[in-house]
């Protein structure tokens, strides 16, 4: 016969087993979610990097196409809701902007294509330099919160991982998607 101090102990490991399979499973969420927020946190600093630079590169094309006024409103305009978006918008929104300051951008590069002087000046240069790499490292933030979601999502929605996310408190996020009808990059000449 199996002695009652043996069956006690089988039971405590194994509710010290399931306390330890919840811990982990926890944790497992939790930093799962926290990978995700960190990624579109990446997302925020190249929209605001890129929105950053804007200034210049209309002030230096201003400089020779001070007629283009409506070409600078519209980046300004662009501007300022990627800014926004950055701070405290959703994915959507956050898509959103960066789709229609990449337009705004384009068309104020199709203006610079028209001054032969501004295209030649080391300012502008650098700046389409900076520009450039930015849009690569937004490109690769949004890759990799894309990742981080795919996940996550994964995680909260199979077993066993799903019985811990509303413990964790974690729950699936949204890609990061350009618009409706803008998932073709715009087409601009340099």
């Amino acid at each position: 016969m199996v002695s009652a101090a043996l069956i006690l102990l089988i039971v405590v490991v194994f509710i010290v087993l399931l306390l330890l399979f919840g811990v982990v499973g926890f944790n497992k969420l939790r930093k799962a979610d926290i990978t995700a927020q960190e990624s579109l946190g990446g997302i925020d600093v190249q929209l605001t990097r890129r929105a950053d630079l804007i200034p210049n590169l209309v002030n230096t094309v201003k400089g020779y196409a001070a007629h283009e006024s409506g070409v600078f409103e519209e980046v300004a305009r662009a501007r300022g809701a990627v800014a926004q978006a950055a701070q405290n918008g959703t994915v959507e929104q956050k898509a959103a902007a960066d789709q229609a300051l990449t337009g705004a951008l384009g068309r104020l590069f199709a203006v610079a294509e028209n001054y032969p002087d501004l295209k030649a000046s080391a300012n502008f240069i650098q700046l389409q330099n900076e520009l450039s790499d930015t849009e690569n490292k937004l490109s690769f933030a949004r890759q990799y919160y894309n990742d981080a979601v795919s996940r996550l999502n994964k995680l909260v929605q199979t077993i066993p991982w799903m019985f811990f996310s509303g413990v964790a408190g974690v729950k699936a996020r949204e890609f990061y998607r350009a618009p409706e009808g803008q998932q073709a990059p715009p087409q601009v000449q340099f």
